[in-house]
């Protein structure tokens, strides 16, 4: 029998959803496999973009400070919002609920719904374009449409086993990317090291606002997993310290973050390439090398789209339509096809994507602040797990103070969009909290 807080998680009446939003059982991850599945979902060829845009701005230590306090904050981030769902068992959909309520829960959902779409499909584009070059390579064959198609239904297809399909997913895929990564790091270095030196270190670079603007879209990159850490924690044992928990995030996101920002950064710098593709390819130096890291690209895509980018779009379309997650992972699949992912990755589009990390970023940075705020000072790390799935419950409305912080943090991150996440977090979690301490409890909820 499965209990939290007493409550008996059988006990708690279903609404004709999904299992998959109700508490979990069965918590299937150990440290070893939380690390292994965080290793390969970080593993994101959006970092390797966000390393090219900072061309002629950031020198190689501008560039490092950045991205260290970025894999930093996103570590510290994962660990206070990750203790709502490690507690409960609960999804990010779920949670959403106590701070914004059943109704005001889906305005949030697809806020964060959107992103990981629009991921899923540059991502997914950039591993079909991977298996197309091996195809050519090895067999003089290639369709990138049709590559594209097939890579999307199999990454639907691993995303519908379940979190134990992925756990084994992530095991086996996180220790070859990480392997193969490291390999492709140090080619670099080698094989560019005159231009590190004289247009990377000897660049005198900016500590000023380009800097800043690194540090948030080094954030930014990882902040949507920040919101649904709850989709994955919710998996992971309980009982586990706080610090060992961030221990874990910030080994796994500090060293995939630097090498593939790095090889982004200098690769870049000296060949004037943005498609990882092309950038990838000529970092290596023969035919075997060439087609060893195309098939680490498209794991590295496999990886991290089924972890981070069908997930939490599936268990919104769940919650909001009570669809099944099969269905909704399918729906996630041809919605990514709408953002025109080979558009996405030419070459004029890098600082394109950039400026998208940190303009989405904007509206995820009020999200994260009020789901803080509620649990840790208005809630007081206690709720009433039935609560959350009572249509007819304290929560079944729409909490207006939550609503109204997110847009007066919006509009205060998007006045410098470069500085957008953390701009967001004061006016959000100040609102916040004022207008939650003068609203009646009767009264929070509509």
């Amino acid at each position: 029998m499965s209990t939290v807080d007493n409550i008996v998680l059988d006990d708690i009446g279903h609404d004709g959803q999904d299992e998959s939003l109700y508490p979990v059982k069965e918590r299937i991850l150990d440290n070893w496999s939380y690390l292994f599945a965080w290793l390969g979902g970080c593993v994101s060829i959006g970092t390797f973009t966000l390393g090219s845009s900072m061309t002629h701005e950031l020198n190689i230590i501008q560039a490092l400070v950045a991205m260290f306090i970025g894999a930093t904050v996103v570590a510290v981030g994962l660990v206070f919002n990750g203790k709502f769902s490690h507690k409960y068992g609960v999804p990010y959909t779920i949670q959403l609920r106590s701070a914004f309520g059943i109704k005001g829960s889906k305005l949030p959902g697809f806020i964060r719904g959107v992103p990981a779409i629009i991921w899923f499909g540059f991502q997914s584009w950039v591993g079909a374009s991977a298996i197309n070059m091996v195809s050519y390579s090895l067999f003089g064959y290639e369709n990138q449409v049709l590559f594209f198609i097939l890579f999307q239904i199999i990454q639907i297809a691993l995303a519908t086993t379940g979190f134990k399909g992925i756990k084994w997913l992530e095991n086996i895929g996180s220790i070859f990317i990480l392997l193969t990564l490291t390999y492709m790091f140090f080619s670099v270095i080698r094989k560019y090291g005159a231009v590190i030196s004289s247009e990377i270190v000897d660049f005198e670079g900016s500590w000023g606002l380009p800097f800043w603007g690194g540090v948030t879209a080094f954030t930014g990159v990882n902040c949507t997993v920040l919101l649904n850490v709850g989709d994955y924690v919710r998996n992971y044992k309980q009982g586990t310290k706080p610090a060992i928990t961030g221990l874990i995030y910030w080994a796994a996101i500090l060293p995939i973050t630097i090498f593939m920002g790095m090889i982004g950064l200098i690769v870049s710098t000296a060949t004037g390439m943005a498609n990882p593709i092309d950038v990838f390819s000529s970092a290596v130096d023969n035919q075997f090398l060439v087609i060893v890291t195309m098939i680490f690209i498209a794991a590295a895509q496999v990886t991290t789209n089924v972890l981070n980018n069908i997930l939490p779009p599936s268990y919104v379309l769940m919650d909001t339509f009570k669809l099944p997650f099969k269905k909704s992972a399918i729906i996630v699949g041809l919605l990514s096809f709408a953002t025109f992912p080979w558009k996405l990755i030419s070459p004029e589009s890098a600082a394109g994507l950039n400026l998208f990390v940190q303009a989405y970023s904007a509206f995820l940075g009020p999200i994260f602040a009020v789901l803080i705020v509620d649990y840790f000072f208005i809630k007081k790390e206690n709720v009433n797990l039935k609560d959350l799935y009572d249509t007819e419950g304290p929560f079944k409305g729409v909490n207006w103070a939550a609503i109204i912080a997110i847009i007066v943090g919006a509009v205060a991150a998007l006045v410098e969009v470069r500085l957008s996440w953390y701009a967001s977090l004061p006016p959000t979690a100040l609102t916040y909290y004022i207008l939650m301490k003068k609203m009646p409890s009767s009264k929070t909820y509509w």
